[in-house]
């Protein structure tokens, strides 16, 4: 598999691995988003702010660890994460996960194609009718640096997360100010009704398609170490961030975005770059995870067609709709994409005891079954939860493909080629 394709269908070989900074950038890149700042908006809207703090602590936490554990493995192994459902899911089996982390993705990649073109007829005098032309523009224009491959990616995001770093540094300095400083906006109180768990689950929903998909990235890391300190970079500290920029521009101005807040602040010229930078460092990975799991799910190296074929099927989607489905959207993926995690966690940790055989030398089975059903057990612990179902459907996972692995040890035999 040629470099320029980033190896979707093999693991990556220690030449092309890459250092912490490389690997943070571009996955701080992935977790600044527009969508998060909105569901921070929806939590700055239901609690105090201290309570807000406590909510974004924790639910980045569990979201960091989970993202965190699984870039070891992707590491270790070199492989992404629909690789890696190969061995828990069966050969055939594993097109579950390409189907729903590549829905997902392409989910994200609709809204935030939708996202850019509405909010830029809404900051400039372009007229409305432009709305769905620009749609096109952008969602085929966002994916370039995804064809690109890993290299794309790195360059973009070592320019974008410094920059969108120091705009959000002023925004949020400008807004402790108008507000009277951290004592007044810890007075202010949320006027919303939802619970510590809901809003738990709506953190880990912001991210934890893509923190499962990360592994795209993590397994380019030179070590375990780079990759997980990159990953929690990102999904704790940068989602956070993202998480916390919105409720306080909903507690401060009412506008969870930050572009609208600086619009406010006046800082119109460091909006219009913030939106750009924004939305592209996260569509490009986006449009990228999409297509390595369209790669697996039809066994095609041909990554970059694609990558091109999936900005046509996100930008269709952007154009009919999208936008509006966010939450709902959220609460879709923080219950059926963790439990996917929890198996590969127990196929690596405990069936495979750390250490995968070769991927091109194994004959797999078409199904997995131990790990289909441990998948189906977290799923259904998930959605039927009343506390932290993303929570609930990892561990629900984990134990049952570990519990279920050492009880039929001989059905989950995986022979290696002679």
């Amino acid at each position: 598999m040629s470099s320029s394709d980033d190896y979707p269908l093999s693991a990556v070989p220690e030449e092309q691995r890459k250092g912490l900074l490389s690997t943070s950038v571009v996955l701080l890149g992935f977790t600044f988003f527009t969508a998060t700042m909105w569901a921070g908006g929806n939590l700055g809207t239901a609690f105090s702010f201290p309570e807000l703090l406590m909510v974004i602590l924790v639910g980045n936490l569990l979201l960091g660890a989970y993202a965190a554990a699984l870039a070891y493995i992707a590491c270790r192994s070199g492989l992404n994460t629909v690789l890696m459902g190969r061995y828990c899911f069966g050969d055939k089996g594993s097109k579950l996960s390409d189907c729903l982390l590549g829905f997902t993705q392409i989910g994200w990649y609709a809204w935030g194609t939708a996202t850019i073109a509405i909010a830029l007829v809404k900051m400039t005098p372009l007229p409305q009718w432009l709305e769905l032309p620009l749609m096109v523009v952008f969602g085929f224009g966002f994916c370039v640096t995804a064809m690109v491959g890993y290299r794309g990616l790195d360059w973009l995001s070592r320019f974008a997360v410094p920059a969108m770093l120091l705009f959000i540094g002023v925004s949020l300095y400008r807004g402790v100010v108008d507000v009277g400083g951290f004592e007044a906006l810890s007075a202010r109180a949320g006027g919303g009704d939802m619970g510590f768990a809901a809003a738990i689950t709506v953190v880990i929903g912001t991210f934890v398609s893509g923190g499962t998909m990360a592994t795209n990235w993590s397994r380019f890391a030179r070590s375990g170490r780079i990759a997980v300190i990159a990953t929690l970079a990102a999904f704790f500290l940068g989602n956070g961030l993202m998480v916390l920029v919105g409720a306080m521009g909903t507690l401060i101005y009412q506008q969870a975005d930050i572009v609208d807040v600086m619009i406010t602040q006046g800082f119109v010229v460091l909006a219009l770059l913030m939106l750009f930078l924004n939305i592209w460092t996260t569509q490009d990975n986006t449009i990228y995870n999409f297509s390595v799991a369209g790669c697996n799910l039809l066994r095609t190296g041909r990554r970059r067609v694609v990558t091109i074929a999936g900005a046509g099927i996100g930008t269709l989607l952007a154009v009919f709709g999208m936008y509006d489905l966010l939450v709902p959207f959220l609460i879709l993926l923080g219950t059926f994409i963790p439990p996917l995690g929890g198996v590969i966690m127990a196929d690596f940790w405990v069936r495979f005891r750390g250490q995968y055989p070769s991927l091109e030398g194994t004959v797999l089975p078409a199904f997995q079954w131990s790990g289909l059903c441990a998948y189906g057990l977290g799923a259904l612990a998930a959605w039927s939860s009343p506390v932290l179902p993303p929570v609930v459907g990892v561990g629900v996972a984990f134990l049952a493909h570990a519990l279920i692995s050492r009880l039929l040890p001989a059905a989950d035999e995986v022979p290696e080629q002679p």
